[in-house]
């Protein structure tokens, strides 16, 4: 068991805490003023914050997050008004937040995947999806592995694409939600690669 915190308390926290704590981890929601506190006491942290103000917001939890793993699942993008990312406001927001974080270990997992229920539950679709792992320690990227196939996802559909500099491939992903959604209308899906 682990203690996992969860940076944020939207969508993605409210469908992956509570599958994370029936895979026996004991986890703990960060809200707006208990982050830091949350960081501190957590073994594995998750930003599940906005993208747009990740950066800042753990910038200044730089201290707590020390020496520790940090799944980045958030997308930065400046949304258009129908609600749709319009563009990335970094070009890779995982490489930004291993910059301003270097004694933790950032791995992007888990941004190409929407609703954040199939996240906690990848079996919500068929095939099931994929997810991406990109970050500069190899044993951080097991961690996320194992956190990953605790949850269900099959180890077939965990693909290591390489370093944090290798994140702007999936994070470029959800610039293609606002045609896919026009397109199959508004269904679950996710980025599935097929062998």
């Amino acid at each position: 068991m682990s203690v996992i915190g969860i940076l944020g308390a939207g969508n993605v926290a409210r469908a992956l805490a509570p599958a994370l704590s029936a895979a026996g981890h004991q986890v703990l929601v960060g809200t707006r003023d208990r982050l830091e506190s949350t960081a501190d006491s957590a073994e594995l942290v998750v930003n599940a914050l906005p993208g747009a103000v990740s950066l800042e917001v753990l910038r200044r939890l730089r201290p707590a997050l020390a020496g520790k793993v940090l799944v980045d699942v958030a997308n930065a993008v400046e949304q258009g008004p129908d609600g749709f990312a319009a563009r990335l406001l970094y070009r890779n927001l995982a490489e930004e937040l291993q910059t301003a974080l270097p004694e933790t270990r950032v791995v992007k997992a888990l941004n190409t995947v929407g609703p954040p229920a199939l996240m906690a539950d990848p079996t919500g679709v068929t095939p099931p999806p994929s997810t991406f792992l990109c970050g500069d320690d190899p044993d951080a990227k097991r961690v996320v592995t194992d956190l990953l196939t605790g949850l269900g996802w099959p180890p077939a559909g965990i693909v290591d694409l390489g370093g944090v500099a290798n994140a702007w491939w999936p994070e470029s992903f959800v610039l293609m939600v606002r045609p896919l959604v026009a397109a199959l209308g508004p269904v679950p899906f996710a980025l599935t690669i097929a062998r």
